[in-house]
């Protein structure tokens, strides 16, 4: 027969507040003699608690010479008091506050004299307060000092940028653009492969051409003959006669698609980068492919031209820009202080610098050594796909999230952030800026968008410095790249 079965003791669920005070009440019971005292102080520790809070509140007192115990030179010195330091602050002596005020004098100016090295001799009891291993300097004296004006440069005052106008008519992301150089018309490439010819003043169509079988990424108009110049992802470069409104020369040689496409200001050269990472310099003309300029690791997304050395400057997605020798179409140096891909470059109307755009950072050089000057003083965040400048140092970069920022371009100062709004019926992810150009006369800008408008901006004419002023804040440390 089986023995006979324990019954287990039920066990009662308690909460955690009834477990919590059965825990103290044992502590209680180990620790204190009576429950309704507690133990009796030590002592002891509250001696080592005293001295370590009094070494922690007054440590970096240190007392003054006249309180330093007397030397055994000293000995037949009347005695004037307690020798030993004291543990109290004390006030100076009413005798010794004239001496120590005009001791204490601050003294502003480069041609004030040098005080003598005594402040701290005063009336006895006093003590002079340094905290270890600080270097700052005292407020009271810093809130009379000269203040030190930074050498960074105060941004100009513009106006802030709006959009008047908005034009649709292409069937695709709109992604080039060029200016007209009579200031009249303007002409845009478009995803829809149609080249379309728009009226400055009225934003109205004037003429649409076809010829290209893929996307047009690059425009330019040729200021020298009534030739217009157009690239695309179709591997085709076309030279457009505006008499006839037909194609007249196709320049073949790209063995992928062309991004990008400058023309020279004083000879008749076209250069045009594209994804077989080269840049090839075409004589308008012949059709002949003067040069090859082969470097880059990467597609080459941005080119511009000047008429001195170096006459070709080219960005690309390998995140170099380099340098370009026209006349025996070698490099002649190689900037690496992008860490992505430069997807715009833009040069100065006036001055020796051009800007240069990446999703890291938009970074200054100097022309023609290609020296860096400095970065923009903010991050856009996003990849920049377009930059321009006008005359009056306004610098306009557009990103793929829809972002319109405008700097200044001395200063590195972004006075303006926009965001662009879709036109109706598009998606909000195709708020994308490709293209952005300013007019002759710098005082118009016209995007390029991926919800297939142009839009037009001009600066507010009713802003003032008092209703937008400049909110800047030189910067605290300065990059050297």
């Amino acid at each position: 027969m089986p023995g006979p079965t324990l019954e287990m003791e039920r066990v009662e669920p308690q909460s955690l507040k009834k477990l919590t005070s059965k825990s103290l009440k044992r502590a209680l019971d180990l620790f204190s003699p009576l429950h309704s005292q507690l133990a009796p102080p030590d002592p002891q520790s509250k001696k080592i608690r005293m001295s370590h809070k009094i070494s922690v509140e007054y440590g970096g007192i240190v007392p003054t010479a006249s309180q330093k115990p007397p030397r055994p030179a000293d000995s037949g010195a009347p005695n004037r008091g307690p020798s030993g330091p004291s543990n109290a602050l004390a006030l100076p002596d009413s005798r010794n506050i004239k001496t120590e005020a005009a001791q204490n004098a601050l003294v502003v100016g480069p041609s004030a004299p040098k005080a003598p090295n005594n402040i701290g001799i005063s009336g006895k009891g006093t003590l002079v307060v340094s905290a270890p291993g600080s270097y700052e300097r005292n407020p009271s004296t810093s809130a009379i000092m000269e203040r030190i004006s930074s050498r960074w440069p105060r941004p100009e005052w513009h106006a802030p940028w709006k959009i008047y106008r908005v034009i649709s008519g292409h069937l695709g992301w709109v992604r080039s653009i060029a200016f007209d150089p009579s200031n009249k018309w303007f002409c845009t490439g478009s995803a829809d492969r149609t080249i379309k010819i728009w009226d400055v003043g009225t934003g109205t169509l004037q003429l649409t051409l076809t010829g290209h079988i893929e996307q047009i990424r690059g425009l330019a108009v040729s200021s020298r003959h009534t030739y217009m110049f157009s690239a695309g992802d179709d591997k085709q470069v076309k030279c457009w006669d505006l008499e006839q409104n037909k194609v007249i020369r196709s320049y073949h040689g790209h063995l992928s698609g062309v991004y990008c496409l400058a023309l020279h200001p004083t000879l008749d050269i076209l250069l045009t980068g594209g994804r077989d990472s080269v840049c090839r310099v075409w004589d308008i003309r012949s059709k002949m492919q003067a040069h090859a300029l082969s470097g880059h690791d990467n597609t080459v997304c941005s080119v511009f031209t000047r008429p001195t050395d170096p006459q070709v400057v080219t960005g690309s997605h390998d995140s170099t820009i380099k340098f370009w020798d026209l006349r025996y179409g070698k490099t002649m140096s190689t900037i690496t202080h992008h860490k992505k891909s430069v997807r715009a470059i833009a040069q100065h109307p006036k001055e020796h610098a051009f800007a240069s755009a990446s999703a890291d950072n938009i970074k200054k050089f100097s022309l023609p050594r290609g020296e860096f000057l400095h970065n923009m003083l903010s991050q856009q965040k996003t990849i920049i796909n377009a930059m321009a400048i006008n005359e009056e140092g306004v610098m306009a970069t557009g990103g793929d999230n829809g972002s319109l920022w405008f700097w200044d371009w001395k200063s590195g100062h972004n006075f303006q952030q926009s965001q662009t709004i879709v036109q109706p019926g598009s998606l909000d992810s195709e708020a994308g800026i490709y293209a952005l150009s300013y007019d002759v006369t710098g005082t118009r800008l016209v995007s390029c968008e991926a919800d297939k408008t142009i839009k037009m901006w001009k600066q507010d004419e009713n802003a003032t410095p008092e209703t937008h002023p400049i909110n800047f804040k030189p910067p605290k440390d300065i990059r050297r790249f």
